[in-house]
């Protein structure tokens, strides 16, 4: 399972991209133009699927918003852990739009003057150590520690709540986040059903089920067990059943899963559109559990 030293999210940048990969979007759609007037229409989706990027996808109240995969597997820690604190989904959805805001949800290494990590929290200003802020788990805790103090930020307007704890220079830019932060929060808090989808390539290696479950219990403070290749969750609460499963997805870029079955309906990993659904599958017998994440 590809994990950092600093935390159980990967990903961490240690200086802004380059222009590369927008040349190499360019290439490619130059290279499609060509097979246009070759090959015609087939062979432009031929080609559309094989360069496809990796992406994760998150659907809630008729509206899809887009995630690479690294931000949906920080923003699934992010929510998972308000429901661990017994917070509201507004509370995932305050934390998911100022992380959009500071890091663009990526547990980053750089920033103004001693920013870190997902929240750009400042060693300077007693947010932690570098190495504890740029543990992702430690510096959502301190996120949300912040913000459980606001008075009645359930009812705040989201940029308002995000500007109490951050006091940054720019406090209105949050609310340009809210829209894709609330229906992010929704769905990974198992409020919005089946509304996570990932294209993914094959893992380079197979998951560790034992990491899986661990990394569940770390995130959501819950229990699961390892049978073999497959980690299951037994859970009455349906909404939580669908955290999970959500959280399975976006996550899988991490851990390695290959499927994730929540009652009846599934997700299989690959790069094709079988992948940007939850398929009905086989109805569970009476005992099965509500939710299962394969590795292999």
């Amino acid at each position: 399972m590809p994990r950092t030293a600093k935390g159980a999210i990967t990903l961490a940048e240690h200086e802004p991209r380059s222009p590369a990969r927008r040349r190499l979007g360019a290439l490619v759609v130059l290279a499609m133009l060509g097979v246009v007037a070759v090959g015609g229409y087939a062979a432009v989706g031929y080609l559309r699927t094989l360069w496809a990027p990796e992406q994760c996808e998150v659907t809630a109240a008729g509206s899809t918003f887009q995630w690479a995969p690294d931000q949906a597997s920080n923003a699934a820690a992010i929510t998972a852990i308000a429901i661990k604190r017994d917070l509201p989904p507004r509370a995932a959805t305050i934390a998911i739009a100022t992380a959009m805001q500071e890091s663009k949800v990526r547990n980053i290494t750089y920033g103004d003057r001693d920013s870190l990590g997902l929240f750009q929290q400042r060693p300077s200003q007693g947010w932690g150590t570098p190495e504890q802020i740029l543990n992702p788990e430690y510096s959502t805790n301190k996120f949300y520690d912040a913000l459980v103090k606001v008075e009645n930020y359930t009812d705040m307007e989201i940029t308002d709540a995000a500007q109490e704890v951050q006091r940054s220079a720019a406090g209105k830019a949050y609310a340009q986040h809210e829209a894709q932060a609330r229906a992010t929060a929704s769905v990974l808090s198992g409020q919005t059903h089946a509304g996570m989808v990932c294209t993914l390539e094959d893992p380079a290696a197979p998951g560790d089920p034992r990491a899986v479950a661990d990394l569940i219990e770390q995130d959501f403070g819950v229990t699961a067990d390892v049978d073999g290749d497959t980690v299951t969750l037994s859970t009455d609460d349906e909404d939580l059943a669908w955290a999970v499963g959500s959280w399975g997805v976006a996550r899988a870029v991490d851990t390695g899963a290959v499927r994730v079955v929540v009652g009846d309906r599934e997700w299989q990993r690959g790069m094709g559109d079988a992948a940007r659904e939850w398929r009905t599958g086989e109805a569970p017998s009476a005992d099965a559990p509500a939710v299962t994440i394969h590795l292999t």
